[in-house]
């Protein structure tokens, strides 16, 4: 089983400190992240693409080339690509491009996006929020089908592309792309339907809960006709890691309650308490917090719950010390994917 990391470059004020890093210094932050984890020997590095002050990646496939020119074996993917406000076209142009630059390492994780800063931003109307990622999606997929020669119309939001090249050419063929969801079963569907992966973001709640949605998935592309093996399942959850569980409960806590509740004032969520913590970090819960071996057993029953095939550890929800998050990504490919492999080896 493929074992990572992903991010979404949080530039938040530091709990105790009252510290902000610049937008510069965490994309910095990220590139250097990214080195580590493939120095350890992680599988996969996904950014996430945001449009506001408290998140310094907006585009991910820039960041992700300046890792690529100091990695060697990682994959490099975005999580996610805000489809449905951008344009496939460019969006196929960047991470081929990105593509190339790691020799054949791009991955592009595409999503309508929980965060709708974007669209105002380049001109859409969330009422069209679910027909511009269909349409986009589909363009992009048609992209990727024969890029030398794509023959798209009948959009809505964007104008035919009729018979022409989108270059430069993937080393990848195909360029590989996910659909990420958060649980809606129509998303997860329409992943199994065009027999695409699947990435599921585990933030709340319980991991077993999602089974049905890996399973309706899986009955998805069943009945579209693809083969089986192909149906990949990726898992997306918030954690740490640090040599003891004190440790990484010491390091996480604060950072992360202060990025919960700010976006829980901002969505009506209730308050994120040590209470809330520790339910959340629980065996049964959904947050990956502790020492090696605790990570490790919660990704196992995972694989278990969901079969997946793709584990990937959101390690810096809020702004934690870098020298932490470094050890975290370290401890990940050093001591928890071994174990993980061992338990799962036939």
């Amino acid at each position: 089983m493929e074992i990572g990391v992903s991010a979404f470059a949080e530039t938040t004020e530091h709990p105790e400190t009252g510290a902000l890093l610049s937008h510069a210094e965490r994309l910095r932050e990220i590139v250097e992240e990214i080195e580590v984890a493939d120095q350890v020997g992680l599988d996969v590095y996904g950014l996430g693409e945001h449009h506001r002050p408290d998140y310094a990646a907006s585009a991910p496939a820039v960041v992700l080339a300046a890792a690529a020119a100091r990695t060697t074996r990682i994959r490099l993917s975005s999580a996610v690509t805000v489809l449905s406000s951008e344009d496939p076209v460019r969006v196929f142009q960047q991470f081929a491009t990105l593509d190339g630059l790691s020799n054949g390492r791009a991955e592009i994780m595409a999503g309508r996006g929980s965060f709708i800063e974007s669209f105002p931003l380049f001109g859409y109307d969330l009422e069209d929020y679910d027909d511009l990622y269909a349409e986009k999606l589909d363009l992009l997929l048609r992209i990727r089908e024969n890029p030398e020669r794509v023959n798209w119309s009948g959009g809505r939001f964007r104008a035919d592309v009729p018979g022409l090249g989108v270059y430069p050419l993937p080393v990848q063929q195909p360029l590989p792309v996910w659909i990420a969801v958060g649980g809606n079963p129509q998303s997860v569907v329409r992943a199994g339907t065009l027999g695409l992966p699947l990435a599921i973001a585990i933030i709340g709640g319980m991991p077993e809960q999602f089974a049905p949605l890996a399973d309706l998935y899986r009955e998805a592309g069943a009945r579209a006709g693809h083969d089986p093996s192909t149906l990949r399942i990726a898992t997306h959850s918030h954690g740490f890691v640090a040599p003891t569980t004190q440790q990484a409960t010491d390091v996480h806590f604060k950072p992360y309650q202060a990025v919960m509740n700010g976006l829980g004032r901002e969505r009506g969520w209730n308050h994120f308490s040590r209470t809330s913590y520790e339910a959340a970090r629980s065996r049964r819960g959904a947050l990956l917090v502790g020492s090696p071996e605790e990570v490790a057993e919660k990704i196992v029953k995972q694989h278990e719950q969901l079969g997946i095939d793709r584990f990937m550890l959101h390690v810096s929800a809020g702004t934690m010390p870098h020298a932490d998050v470094l050890r975290a990504i370290e401890l990940l490919g050093t001591e928890v994917a071994p174990l993980v492999r061992k338990a799962l080896a036939p």
